[in-house]
């Protein structure tokens, strides 16, 4: 649990004493306080006034900077651009957050409205951590197996492509991206001297994923996936114009480019990374300090948190033991697990079978909402496949955001590659967590606010976001799911998955634990397969501090929920507790709890 204080300050009393009270002329009384109040009126709608500017000036240059973004809002004017990845842009970036960090600090939060307050704070905390991570040095980490502009070319599946002009920008984004790919050298090399790598582990697979663009023809890259067919309505010499000059720049320019990079990797990079665990590198463990507080929006330490993923861990192996009494297996936690890996019942035979079983627990879902939230996102989501290119390095499902304009569903991404590890009694928790009431729900609840700014629309915190699919995957339960014993064991499991990830996150970057101790305890600890607990651990070696967020945000969100379920009674209603905690967007833990306490307070006024 996250503490905090509840203190009540009593002022001490003065004179006249309690039997003999003051008289008090109300009508001046009344007449001072709305002198007051008409005072302030002016400063705090100036206040607000310079907020919403510096908000919105924030906003713009958001979109400027980055592109890829205007197109959530049906702006198809950065279609054509990448976000600028030199070392001089990350600078200038910095540079500019700096001015908007003075803008804001001269507005004095006390002239602020409430909700002003918030957004003031949460732009700061923003801008803060940004600042802080270039002046860390992170910038130069810029690339692992699971992100970086090997996997660009996945950007095609969410783009409109209907018009010309839709794959005339394409081709730009074609032809600028060999100096995309020079930057992310030039970053990578100043990483080499700043002392600044990547862990080698996680590298050592990136060439390999380079090397695939490369097989084949030019048609055969994925980068030219979208001119393999064409609308119907182009003409055949607009057809050919295109996929002749898609074809020229990836053999002239862009093949050439990768290889350039591969090179660099295996020849200057590899040679120079570092091990496992970013405390290895100097300052390292002050910066995954900093990266705990970031990504649990919370002032916990790592030795705070890996105590707690201890005891979360010994509770859960608690309750999964339970249920593997009650199915009566003859054997302890290791050779269930051993058994659930290895028996061919939990798995299907093929990847088109493994797509139809996600495609049908996901229509399961929806049913049970309307018992849980008063409120319900308009946006439709749908199951689609990985990639295959990326399949074989990343996470069992992933998920992406709908189009902020309504132009684009939410996408729920499943990983087919080797079906016979994705076992079937993980598939409804793994459902909830990815798309509702999970991310697609919270989120899109989120993009349809009204009277949020846009950073907060279309941002938030990795606490509340990844906190929240957590928590979600316990409301399974109300939606009458986990009916089977091997499903309630799946539960568990991904519950046991991420109380593991605070233990084997902090041990790798903290305590200098190595990869196969982190790769043998969760192991011993998961009955997930090998082969996901392998990307998993080299996901934490890739990404520090991030993988914590979800353990500490669940159990703030089910420590406020079991506070307003004890205050209230049967006065209690799942639907307005859960309307009210997703009401703001994705906030920090802190501005949570301060929300919910306001709220179940104005809860417990209004009961006779």
């Amino acid at each position: 649990m996250i503490a905090h204080s509840r203190e009540c300050v009593t002022p001490a009393r003065t004179h006249p004493p309690e039997n003999n009270p003051p008289q008090i002329n109300k009508a001046s009384l009344c007449l001072c306080l709305c002198l007051v109040v008409l005072a302030m009126a002016p400063a705090t709608f100036a206040s607000e006034q310079s907020l919403e500017g510096v908000i919105e000036d924030h906003w713009q240059w958001v979109l400027q900077q980055y592109p890829e973004r205007r197109l959530e809002y049906g702006d198809r004017s950065g279609n054509g651009q990448w976000t600028d990845n030199s070392l001089a842009a990350f600078q200038q970036r910095y540079q500019d957050e700096g001015a908007f960090v003075a803008r804001l600090e001269q507005i004095e939060p006390a002239t602020l409205g409430h909700d002003a307050r918030i957004n003031r704070s949460m732009l700061m905390r923003q801008l803060r951590e940004s600042r802080r991570r270039f002046e860390d040095g992170l910038h130069l980490i810029a690339l692992d197996m699971r992100s970086g502009p090997q996997h660009w070319h996945s950007m095609i599946d969410y783009l409109p492509m209907e018009t010309e002009q839709d794959y005339l920008d394409w081709l730009s984004r074609l032809r600028a991206l060999p100096d995309q790919l020079a930057n992310y050298q030039g970053l990578l090399r100043e990483g080499i001297t700043s002392n600044r790598t990547q862990a080698q582990i996680v590298m050592a697979r990136v060439p390999a994923q380079i090397q695939s663009l490369l097989e084949g023809s030019a048609t055969d890259s994925p980068f030219y996936k979208a001119f393999t067919a064409l609308p119907p309505h182009f003409e055949p010499d607009q057809r050919g114009q295109l996929q002749a000059e898609a074809t020229r720049i990836i053999e002239t320019e862009l093949n050439p480019a990768f290889q350039e990079l591969l090179s660099f990797l295996e020849e200057t990079y590899l040679p120079a990374a570092r091990a496992p665990g970013i405390g290895s590198l100097p300052g390292g463990k002050q910066v995954y300090s900093h990266l705990v507080q970031r990504f649990t929006t919370t002032d916990m330490t790592p030795d705070e948190i890996h105590e707690i993923g201890l005891q979360e861990v010994e509770r859960i192996r608690h309750d999964m033991e339970a249920v593997i009494a009650e199915v009566g297996f003859q054997g302890g936690m290791a050779a269930f697990n051993t058994f659930l890996r290895t028996d061919p019942q939990f798995y299907y035979d093929s990847p088109e079978a493994l797509l139809e079983g996600y495609q049908a627990v996901s229509k399961r879902l929806d049913p049970g909402l309307v018992k849980l939230f008063g409120n319900l996102p308009r946006a439709p989501y749908g199951v689609r496949a990985i990639p295959d290119e990326e399949a074989p390095d990343t996470t069992t499902a992933y998920y992406m955001r709908p189009a902020i304009d309504g132009s684009r569903p939410g996408w729920y991404y499943v990983n087919l590659h080797r079906p016979e590890v994705r076992p079937k009694f993980e598939m409804e928790v793994l459902s909830v967590h990815e798309s509702v009431p999970g991310h697609h729900l919270q989120i899109s609840l989120a993009q349809e606010l009204n009277g949020l700014p846009e950073f907060r629309r279309s941002g938030g915190f990795t606490a509340f976001i990844e906190g929240w699919g957590l928590y979600s995957e316990r409301l399974g339960y109300d939606m009458g799911l986990y009916t089977d014993p091997y499903s309630r064991y799946g539960q568990l499991i991904y519950d046991m998955w991420r109380a593991v990830r605070l233990v084997v996150d902090t041990g790798i970057h903290y305590f200098g634990w190595d990869r196969q101790r982190a790769i043998d305890y969760f192991l011993a600890n998961a009955a997930k397969s090998e082969a996901d607990i392998i990307n998993e651990i080299d996901r934490y070696i890739g990404w520090p501090g991030q993988a914590l967020a979800y353990k500490i945000g669940q159990l703030k969100m089910l420590e406020l929920r079991h506070e307003a379920e004890t205050a209230l009674g049967d006065a209690f209603d799942i639907r307005d507790f859960h309307d009210e905690l997703l009401g703001a967007g994705a906030l920090p833990l802190d501005v949570l709890e301060n929300r919910m306490d306001t709220w179940l307070a104005s809860e417990l006024a209004a009961r006779p």
